[in-house]
């Protein structure tokens, strides 16, 4: 299969961050020019990511020093869908957060009471947690299979987060495996992509439709699916996570619209080139 790129502009393009944008503290080849030309022929851009351990501000932040300025209503992640959901389905529940300080800073603020009484808690919400424990097991255990009060949700899906050199850690649902396993319970939502929340995060009231946004991502199961579930064009990227063999280890209808070696060949005008 041979990687393919736009003959044409999109109105919107919505970019995975991690492993697409950069890989680490580096930018990847070609973003920073992406994204600016993107904006000379004003596109609308906006960046999302599945990465609970930052809120928008430190996305945006980093961002900024890796020379790409970017305002904070552009970047959406879980921290903000999972506030988001919670505040319009649940927003009376006391909470148990399974997750690191950006997650349960947001909710504090959102004004949700976070415990970790298991006769208090409402919800366990299992993210991604560089701090988990047996404790943390054993009070969503409690509150779930002992008390029988609280139900399981979740940030994101994703298994690990990648880092440079081929390298990462477990993520979300390693941990949600491990409540769902000792509880028997299953986790009932889950946040991050692929769900279409993360879409409505990211596209906010721009008014755009969807098949005239550009999904861009290096991951399959997540950035890819959202697009095709959402009815979006999609591109993968293949600087992170997926391969050329996993897409086509795929069904025809579950693949992406195009593929790039690198980011900058989704300018209509890049083709098969590759800048400096």
């Amino acid at each position: 299969m041979a990687p393919s790129a736009p003959t044409d502009w999109y109105d919107a393009y919505v970019f995975d961050l991690d492993g697409t944008i950069y890989l680490g503290d580096h930018l990847l080849p070609g973003a920073k020019r992406l994204i600016e030309e993107l904006r000379a022929n004003d596109r609308i851009v906006k960046f999302l990511s599945n990465n609970p351990t930052k809120d928008p501000q430190q996305y945006r932040d980093k961002l900024e020093r890796l020379g790409i300025p970017v305002q904070i209503e552009d970047i959406a992640n879980t921290v903000v869908t999972t506030t988001q959901w919670l505040l319009k389905h649940h927003p009376d529940a006391a909470l148990f957060v399974v997750g690191e300080e950006p997650l349960q800073r947001a909710l504090r603020g959102a004004g949700f009471r976070l415990t970790d009484n298991p006769e208090e808690i409402d919800i366990v919400v299992s993210s991604y947690d560089r701090t988990f424990d047996y404790r943390k097991l054993q009070i969503a255990f409690d509150a779930i299979w002992f008390h029988k009060r609280a139900f399981l949700i979740q940030t994101n899906p994703d298994r690990f987060c990648p880092f440079p050199g081929g390298r990462g850690e477990p993520d979300c649902a390693a941990i949600t495996a491990a409540i769902e396993a000792c509880t028997g319970t299953k986790c009932q939502v889950t946040l991050g992509k692929p769900s279409a929340l993360m879409l409505e995060a990211a596209l906010g009231d721009s008014h755009v439709d969807v098949s005239r946004a550009l999904m861009v991502g290096d991951r399959l199961m997540t950035d890819i699916q959202m697009a095709i579930d959402t009815g979006m064009a999609s591109a993968l990227v293949l600087t992170g996570e997926s391969t050329i063999a996993d897409v086509e280890a795929q069904p025809e209808d579950n693949r992406p619209t195009y593929i790039v070696e690198r980011i900058d060949q989704l300018l209509p005008t890049a083709g098969s080139m590759v800048f400096p």
